[in-house]
């Protein structure tokens, strides 16, 4: 099967890395459902690269909320039939304050949007790839370097991202026999509305502040296209992306 009858969702898609990954798998020949909390960003998406309403589906999604989700796969599968490739990409993060500031609610957010939100749109996936024929599909889950290491008043989005990992962990394991893939990847500083800030100096591990380089956005779509189009037999765990010089290792 090539990417130009290939299905793909997208969550987040309204806007940085799932705007962008969403624009070269349209490039690539895919057909693409996007998912979001706003309707006018993905909509804006689907003007803006061009493409016809039979390769587009667009459906406003809260993914923490497992009515939204089953919802958004059953108009995936009224529509295109099929599911090739979920990218796991829609997250929120909390205000970087002191742990002890932040609220019940904020923690929740962060936990049921980037995790359960992931867990519930890959089970959808499960179901429709371990059916439809040929069988079998990609999960590609947003890490982070978060995933890794963490920032400074970061514990809901790094506990989050840390979780990301097991779950894609056990996602490839379950998968394995019904040729579903899984892998994570781990971007940094990818140059988007959720990074302004590193331009203005955010705060690192040794408590100073400092402007944090950023790479253009379009490498780590390029990176999720990459992981999208390997064969089922192929798989790629965890990759990682980042600007060079921005803080990973020897982060803390």
């Amino acid at each position: 099967m090539t990417s130009t009858n290939r299905i793909a969702l997208v969550t987040g898609a309204g806007t940085g890395i799932g705007n962008r990954t969403s624009l070269l798998l349209w490039e690539a020949g895919y057909s693409v459902a996007l998912a979001g909390r706003r309707l006018e960003p993905l909509e804006q998406a689907v003007q803006e690269a061009g493409v016809s309403d039979s390769r587009a589906l667009v459906v406003p999604t809260d993914v923490s909320d497992p009515e939204a989700v089953e919802a958004l796969f059953a108009a995936i599968e009224a529509k295109f039939g099929r599911l090739d490739v979920l990218f796991n990409n829609a997250g929120v993060g909390a205000p970087a304050i002191p742990l002890e500031d932040l609220t019940y609610d904020q923690w929740r957010t962060v936990l049921d949007t980037c995790v359960t939100g992931a867990f519930l749109c890959t089970q959808h996936a499960f179901r429709v790839m371990k059916q439809q024929t040929p069988r079998g599909g990609r999960i590609i889950n947003n890490g982070s370097i978060s995933a890794h290491t963490p920032r400074p008043h970061s514990a809901p989005y790094t506990a989050a991202k840390h979780a990301i990992t097991g779950l894609t962990k056990s996602t490839a394991l379950d998968g394995r026999p019904f040729d579903i893939a899984c892998g994570q990847i781990d971007i940094g500083n990818a140059a988007t509305e959720m990074t302004e800030r590193m331009k203005n100096g955010v705060l690192q591990a040794n408590g100073t502040v400092a402007v944090e380089a950023t790479m253009d956005v379009d490498y780590a779509a390029q990176a999720v296209l990459y992981m999208a189009n390997l064969p089922l037999d192929v798989n790629v765990p965890f990759l990682t992306v980042m600007a060079t010089q921005m803080p990973f290792m020897g982060r803390g």
